[in-house]
């Protein structure tokens, strides 16, 4: 079976996330970084519940990022029982509520596409987290982990195909936030950097 272009950048995005994951999960152990426990947790059940709906949507060679998507978060999660952060607040509460409605949903209505249209609006609620954390403390993320994922989303763009709304929308969204919270670490340490030289 001959490879198309876009498996091969499909598979290039999923092996990049798949070493962002692996650089975070060590930056966890070792410090500093502090995953949210209940940010994470959902992540992995929303992961699960878009990778399943995006596939059966037609995605295959954009497939590889949202694998990673799943086996990233999980593995993360099961680390930051011991090395993450926080609880269960109201809005985990209310993402977790979301994941679980839009896979009913799916069953009930059979449209993978609502499924994952709602699946990624909880993505993005259970991200807000650590979007508000990139800002406010940028130290307690790994901005090398979050570059490469920024730079596997946008890479994982030229693997769209078709170019639909089915398709195209993960990986935008993942391109767009995933870019925007590498952005807000780099900016927070510069940030950082700059205001102790001026001191």
């Amino acid at each position: 079976m001959e490879l198309s272009f876009q498996s091969i950048i499909g598979g290039v995005a999923g092996t990049l996330s798949a070493v962002a994951y692996v650089l975070y999960i060590v930056s966890t152990v070792k410090g500093p970084t502090r995953p949210n426990r209940a940010t994470w947790s959902i992540l992995t059940l929303v992961g699960l519940i878009i990778l399943m709906s995006y596939y059966n949507e037609g995605a295959r060679e954009t497939i590889w990022v949202p694998l990673a998507y799943v086996l990233g978060p999980l593995i993360i999660t099961l680390f930051a029982i011991k090395y993450g952060e926080g609880g269960w607040k109201g809005l985990d509460k209310w993402c977790l509520t979301g994941a679980i409605a839009g896979a009913l949903l799916w069953t009930i209505s059979g449209s993978a596409l609502l499924a994952l249209l709602i699946n990624i609006g909880v993505d993005f609620l259970a991200l807000l987290p650590t979007i508000k954390k990139a800002y406010l403390r940028p130290e307690g993320e790994d901005r090398t982990a979050w570059a490469l994922e920024a730079a596997a989303s946008f890479i994982n763009l030229a693997a769209v195909k078709p170019w639909t709304f089915s398709i195209w929308i993960y990986p935008v969204y993942l391109a767009v936030f995933n870019g925007l919270i590498a952005a807000l670490l780099i900016y927070g340490r510069y940030k950082k950097k700059h205001k102790r030289l001026l001191v």
